[in-house]
């Protein structure tokens, strides 16, 4: 196998034998599969568009195949060979629509493709593909470098626009931008500039998502307000609902309203509760239960309830739980129970069937909701405290969480941090420091947790209206931008981030594996990207 999509890459360089976040080489090789059969399908659904034959559903099924070779989504052989099959189905069924409107579909290799018609003989193509892919691509290693940045950044993409087209959010020319990038995914003509401009674009296409995404949480739950969310447990039959899906949430909360059962967030669900339609309609959404999603094999082992996996960040679970783990939309693993989120009563029956807590546990609260109405709204406060100097600057510490070593760097940073220094957070890496008193400055909290990965929306809105108020731009707030990265998402984000001009971008713990040397000092040189050192030496430079 060849996958080097994620941070924790087998010594940082490239995965071969097998995952680190648990992924097969057969399920690697599938996944290469499924994304060859999205690009030939892609390029019959752009004749499609072209002839306006409605590609809807075969949108929405390449941003969810997509969605789904992200790391940690999906681990299971069955389910993939049921992708590609659906993707070959979509592809031929388009057209022949095409061909009934009189039209002579445009051919090529890869569009006219056939799986094996059994398992085997499919893993074995997709390890073929996967070869020939990196042989075609990998004669310049610079181009093959923003290639795979491309692609990625896409998966990422892709994630958003599946929660945001869950919402009844959607956007023509984001699909067709999708399906374009698939289509030419093995263009040869392209130089270095032109792959590092379509991977701007990415970023781009991706700001566009994360607009649909929050426009869909927003009309959907409401505006997330400053809410205490309560750490611990009480007695009672229990169900906990980890990943990032609100429609996922909202779902179990609806059918265990006036039950028994209290419903627990866990890892980047913990934003939910700023939600006021959810929060405050649900008054069983009880509070938030452990941390980062590496640490849900011993948190997951001890809870005592059902647990709902909605999207991303599923480690392979241990015998001794998963018979209480059950998976919803893209994810899936061999044994665990998968479920529609328009029948959640299988959890609801395990929740009733497992003991629960028979006991209260208070661990305190934390507060989340710092989205961006919630912090443009007290704006002239703000203002002012940075005009007199009681805000001396800001902090965007956001990310990904994940348990390869050197992490420790980013509650480190957080701890040495001066008093008149703020922070933002947004995604599961704020759980080394989620918990921390900071206290606040003239009534401005220290710490503002803007919400999940998927807000980082919230977060450059905020970033874009502090510049407006200052009458200055963006790289000359007196803000700073750490980052930790681990999958599609972030990348996606950090091409967004790029896309917008932002400067001097400190990321880390390491820096992608698919990122050549002469990548990274282009990106260095052009916007002053940068990995993390020591948070005293960041400290120093960003405090100037």
């Amino acid at each position: 196998m060849f996958c080097n999509q994620c941070e924790q890459t087998t010594r940082g360089d490239v995965c071969h034998q097998w995952g680190a976040c648990g992924k097969s080489p057969e399920v690697a090789a599938l996944q290469d599969l499924l994304v060859h059969c999205l690009r030939g399908l892609s390029q019959v659904v752009l004749q499609a568009k072209s002839l306006s034959i409605n590609t809807r559903e075969t949108d929405e099924f390449t941003c969810e195949m997509l969605f789904s070779t992200l790391t940690n989504v999906n681990f299971t052989t069955s389910d993939f060979m049921a992708f590609v099959n659906r993707a070959i189905a979509l592809r031929e069924s388009l057209k022949l629509q095409i061909q009934a409107l009189g039209k002579k579909v445009i051919e090529s290799a890869i569009n006219k493709f056939q799986p094996a018609s059994n398992l085997q003989a499919q893993i074995q193509q997709g390890k073929d593909l996967e070869f020939e892919f990196i042989s075609q691509s990998s004669q310049n290693v610079d181009v093959f470098s923003l290639k795979l940045t491309v692609l990625y950044g896409l998966k990422g993409l892709a994630a958003y626009a599946f929660h945001a087209l869950e919402l009844n959010q959607h956007d023509e020319g984001l699909y067709t931008f999708c399906h374009e990038v698939l289509a030419n995914l093995d263009a040869q003509d392209k130089t270095l500039q032109d792959w590092l401009n379509l991977a701007l674009k990415v970023g781009e296409m991706n700001l566009k998502a994360m607009q649909l995404l929050d426009a869909g949480n927003t009309e959907t739950f409401g505006h997330p307000t400053p809410t205490p969310v309560i750490l611990g447990h009480t007695t009672g039959k229990a169900i906990l609902v980890s990943g990032h899906d609100l429609l996922a949430l909202k779902a179990i909360l609806e059918k265990t309203a006036g039950t028994e059962i209290k419903v627990y967030t866990h890892g980047e669900l913990l934003p939910a509760h700023g939600y006021p339609k959810l929060k405050q309609q649900y008054p069983h959404l009880y509070g938030h239960y452990g941390t980062a999603w590496q640490n849900q094999t011993h948190e997951f082992e001890k809870f005592p309830g059902a647990i709902a996996m909605t999207t991303n960040c599923l480690v392979p679970p241990h015998e001794s739980y998963k018979n209480k783990v059950f998976t919803l939309g893209p994810v899936g693993y061999p044994g665990l129970q998968h479920v529609s989120i328009n029948d959640v009563s299988q959890i609801i029956n395990k929740a009733l069937e497992l003991p629960g807590f028979s006991d209260e546990e208070n661990k305190g609260t934390i507060t989340t909701g710092f989205a961006r109405n919630a912090v443009l709204s007290v704006a002239d406060t703000v203002i002012n405290a940075v005009k007199s100097g009681d805000i001396r600057h800001f902090f965007l510490i956001g990310g990904c969480d994940g348990a390869k070593p050197g992490r420790n760097y980013y509650s480190d940073l957080v701890e040495q941090m001066p008093n008149d220094c703020v922070v933002l957070t947004l995604g599961c890496g704020k759980f080394r420091f989620f918990d921390k008193n900071m206290g606040d400055i003239g009534g401005i909290p220290r710490l503002l947790d803007v919400g999940q990965c998927n807000d980082a929306y919230s977060a450059i809105q905020i970033a874009v209206a502090l510049a407006n108020a200052f009458e200055v731009g963006v790289n000359e707030l007196p803000l700073s931008m750490v980052l930790s990265w681990y999958e599609q998402k972030a990348i996606a984000v950090l091409l967004t981030l790029l896309h917008l001009g932002i400067q001097n971008i400190r990321i880390g713990p390491t820096l992608p594996a698919f990122l050549s040397a002469n990548v990274v000092k282009l990106l260095s040189e052009t916007y002053h990207l940068q990995l993390i050192t020591t948070p005293e030496q960041d400290l120093a430079a960003c405090l100037g």
